[in-house]
């Protein structure tokens, strides 16, 4: 892919603005010289969303809501990154060199702001890489990805996290690995890759490999279950699309509260955040095999009427199905239990809470969801949260 000589005069300007940025104080005044630059790069032909992401993330670091670090760091992923995907030729190999500009040119700013902060670097890299994948037809592209990789860095240098840097080499190998392997097999596609790359990384850092494992037996076993009379399911009309490739949206709708209650539990430590963790996995595995083998099971019927309905209508559940989520749910708690991560009586109220998650999904797929409301992704949000919130409030309660 050719580098036009546009992106290049965009580039070298933001990487000046990165060098001079330390020494130009107060910061406001820094971000006026920066949309001053930006204006003009606004007038030449193909860089006005590129002028419009360097002004915006200037406003933001002028303002005191950007730390310096986090300003030049997403300058440099963002724009480095581009440059490199665009020098990388064929797509997937682009997205290598995008990864090693964006991260070695954020490496070299933040030693030269005096600030490396790996974690930070390596989840701006990420999160650059999935909206890269995700936002690849857009026009405004850059912009939203510059945005978004800025919002990131800023929300982990404030939380300030510290990890072990073997640790998070470890965690970075494996995400990444793990995530090659299910593009490479057709189990996830791009943005599946990197989504999964970034829940992956974060849950092992923040809290440690075993919660990595339950989220990759979630995966594994929803994998499997897809497949399950996948042929019959396609002459029924309700196979999953493109084979059952994951993106990120399944990835986050199923794993986003997980995540969060790991990252949580890595700040306090408390226990509870365990339960909600593994509830909340316990109901996407649980919703994920009651679905694909579910509706194999024989005419559903409407969760809200128990009317009969057509295979794979939103709310329809058959036994087939509620049997299908009772074993999913007894899976992961079980492992949790092998693993260490929870006590026996702990495990009976994760399972509970995976059904009970299970069939709150079918109840806002069958209201909500059938009116148009929300789609999929939502209602899997809602359905993991309430399983999580379940296993929460049973502990309380009952331990």
């Amino acid at each position: 892919m050719k580098i036009q000589p546009r992106l290049l005069l965009a580039t070298g300007i933001a990487i000046l603005g990165i060098l001079l940025a330390p020494y130009i104080q107060p910061a406001w005044l820094f971000s006026i010289f920066v949309i001053a630059f930006s204006a003009v790069l606004y007038l030449i032909r193909g860089t006005q969303y590129i002028s419009l992401a360097l002004g915006v993330t200037a406003i933001l670091y002028g303002a005191g809501l950007l730390p310096l670090v986090a300003f030049g760091g997403t300058v440099a992923i963002v724009t480095l990154g581009e440059l490199a995907f665009r020098a990388g030729g064929e797509e997937k190999l682009a997205y290598i060199h995008y990864t090693a500009g964006a991260t070695l040119g954020a490496l070299i700013v933040m030693a030269y702001l005096g600030n490396i902060q790996p974690l930070v670097l390596i989840i701006g890299v990420l999160v650059a890489l999935l909206l890269r994948s995700i936002l690849a037809t857009r026009e405004d592209a850059y912009m939203i990805i510059m945005l978004g990789v800025a919002m990131t860095m800023f929300l982990f240098l404030e939380l300030d996290f510290q990890v072990n840097i073997l640790l998070l080499i470890l965690a970075v190998t494996i995400a990444l690995l793990f995530g090659y392997s299910s593009f490479r097999v057709g189990a996830a596609d791009l943005s599946g890759l990197f989504s999964g790359a970034l829940i992956g990384i974060l849950l092992i850092v923040f809290a440690d490999a075993r919660w990595f494992l339950v989220m990759l037996a979630f995966f594994i076993i929803g994998s499997a279950s897809t497949r399950y009379q996948y042929r019959k399911k396609q002459l029924m009309g309700v196979e999953q699309e493109r084979g059952g490739a994951r993106g990120y949206k399944n990835a986050f709708s199923n794993g986003l509260v997980a995540t969060c209650a790991a990252i949580v539990f890595g700040i306090t430590h408390d226990p509870l955040w365990v339960a909600i963790f593994v509830g909340s996995i316990a109901t996407a595995t649980a919703d994920t095999v009651a679905s694909e083998i579910g509706v194999t099971g024989g005419r559903p019927y409407m969760i809200t009427t128990f009317q009969p309905v057509p295979e794979g209508t939103n709310g329809g559940v058959t036994l087939r199905g509620e049997m299908a989520a009772l074993v999913g749910s007894l899976i992961i708690s079980g492992l949790a239990v092998l693993l260490g991560m929870i006590t026996l009586p702990v495990f009976l109220i994760c399972t509970l809470a995976g059904l009970i998650g299970t069939n709150i999904d079918s109840i806002v797929g069958a209201t909500i969801e059938n009116r148009g409301i929300i789609g999929n992704s939502g209602t899997n949000l809602i359905a993991t949260f309430g399983g999580g919130v379940a296993a929460a409030v049973l502990v309380l309660v009952l331990i």
